[in-house]
């Protein structure tokens, strides 16, 4: 790993660019019979992030994250309420990126940290442990988001100038054919 910052960025930004051209209702909607939703990925990953490279190093953030308040709605932290606009949670996902490389840039990669919500046997970690943590973290749910922005309205891709798709998919009729075959597939290997 030669920049392991590099790699958390490209995750940042991989997320974040799911949310460019789409409607309020389309960054919010519940895709999954879980409820996730691309607002609340983002919602929950600035979170996470808050909390590996802040009260993880001693660093805590003055960031207000209201969904771990006891009397919070289950689950708040996954999805945006209607008084939380899209700027607020993306700007807060902008300052966990501030604060996080803050930490990253002040601690050696040796530095060592606690994570107060893992196991005692196990929660002392490095700095470079937990951007390890985070970097795995991000990009996981960058995928995630990937799916669910595919199931909002049809769009994939990696990134705006790299979609690391086929490029015979440009063809409109390419995935409806592939799908169909596919689901050929699955059915004939379910009556096997």
């Amino acid at each position: 790993m030669t920049d392991p910052k590099a790699h958390l960025q490209a995750g940042r930004d991989a997320l974040l660019w799911k949310l460019d051209g789409l409607s309020e209702y389309d960054a919010r909607r519940p895709l999954a019979p879980t409820g996730t939703n691309l607002l609340g990925i983002v919602k929950h990953v600035a979170s996470v992030e808050l909390g590996y490279f802040g009260a993880t190093f001693g660093r805590p953030s003055d960031e207000p994250l209201p969904w771990f308040d006891e009397r919070a709605e289950p689950n708040a932290g996954m999805w945006a309420t209607a008084h939380e606009s899209r700027q607020q949670i993306v700007g807060r996902y902008y300052r966990a990126w501030a604060h996080s490389d803050a930490t990253i840039a002040a601690l050696p990669l040796d530095g060592i940290g606690r994570v107060p919500h893992w196991p005692r046997e196990r929660a002392e970690v490095t700095l470079l442990q937990a951007l390890a943590h985070m970097i795995a973290e991000t990009h996981r749910h960058a995928g995630q988001a990937d799916i669910v922005r595919e199931l909002a309205n049809g769009a994939v891709g990696r990134q705006p100038d790299n979609d690391n798709m086929d490029p015979d998919s440009d063809d409109p009729s390419f995935w409806p054919r592939h799908r169909e075959r596919l689901e050929q597939v699955a059915r004939a290997a379910g009556q096997g």
